[in-house]
């Protein structure tokens, strides 16, 4: 459970914004997505390996 305390003199606007980082930091609408069909572990690992791949071809991008 997520609590904020609202400190004084602070607008709502305000603690609305520090409770959605907080919230969202937490990854439970990120894991409430994946866990919302089932995916093969092989196609998990695929896309990990891709992503990888990808990052690693950004990063070598960059260094060129």
């Amino acid at each position: 459970m997520i609590i904020i305390q609202v400190k004084e003199n602070e607008s709502i606007d305000k603690a609305l914004k520090r409770f959605k980082k907080k919230f969202e930091r937490t990854g439970v609408l990120r894991a409430l997505r994946r866990r919302s069909y089932f995916e093969k572990p092989s196609i998990t690992e695929r896309t990990t390996r891709l992503k990888a791949a990808y990052r690693q071809a950004m990063w070598n991008s960059d260094n060129d």
